[in-house]
């Protein structure tokens, strides 16, 4: 992984100083933009903060201090494991997303990643799920616990991939919903679920097993005995 290279058009950089401002969240929101949504609105407030909330500065500041050390993981998605084209979900109804991620650099990613919820629908209350340290080109399933929404129609959310730090990278992951009445998928998982379940429950073992006898008469007389 290489540092990043970046070239503010210092132009864009001057009239954004002069915003004129003094929301701090308008700030910390045009600061994360402007970064790509590199960094968390965390990160943002801390280099505003330490410049007196001046974005300019605050922007240079931050490649100062980071840039030498910026090393970004990379990752590629490769494709929905569920929730694919033409699959609906009937409204209000429990269900797992899963993409199929692959860690495309040449180095491992570092500890403590996870994939977060970054915009759009959110399809319940999880917004973050811890995602193991991928080696070089290895391929992942990353899977969340999701509700559909309670009106039928089509939905989107977005997430990424985030270091420990607040570093976003990677491509772009979406959801895209479709909610309709008498949707297949959420009945699909549930029964997929169960046989699951059923299959990995221990068997009783017939003591009077049908095979091991050549008649009704030789059972019933070792049932006698």
């Amino acid at each position: 992984m290489e540092g990043m290279d970046v070239d503010l058009d210092p132009e864009l950089m001057q009239k954004f100083s002069c915003l004129g401002t003094t929301d701090k969240d308008v700030l910390i929101s045009e600061f994360q933009r402007l970064l790509g949504f590199q960094l968390n609105p965390a990160g943002c407030a801390f280099f505003l903060d330490m410049t007196n909330w001046n974005l300019q500065a605050a922007i240079g500041a931050y490649y100062d201090f980071e840039s030498p050390n910026i090393s970004v993981p990379s990752m590629s998605f490769v494709e929905d494991v569920t929730i694919g084209e033409g699959e609906s979900i009937p409204p209000d109804t429990q269900f797992v997303k899963t993409w199929r991620i692959q860690n495309s650099g040449a180095e491992a990613w570092p500890p403590g990643v996870c994939l977060k919820y970054v915009g759009g629908d959110q399809f319940g209350h999880v917004n973050m799920v811890m995602v193991r340290s991928l080696e070089p080109q290895e391929i992942a399933d990353v899977s969340v616990q999701m509700c559909s929404p309670s009106r039928a129609g089509m939905y989107q959310g977005q997430w990424r991939m985030c270091t420990a730090t607040g570093l976003y990278y990677g491509d772009v992951i979406w959801v895209i919903l479709s909610v309709e009445v008498g949707g297949l998928l959420g009945v699909t998982q549930q029964l997929s679920s169960f046989e699951t379940e059923f299959n990995t429950q221990p068997h009783r073992k017939d003591p009077y097993p049908l095979g091991a006898y050549s008649t009704v008469g030789d059972m019933k007389h070792a049932q006698s005995n």
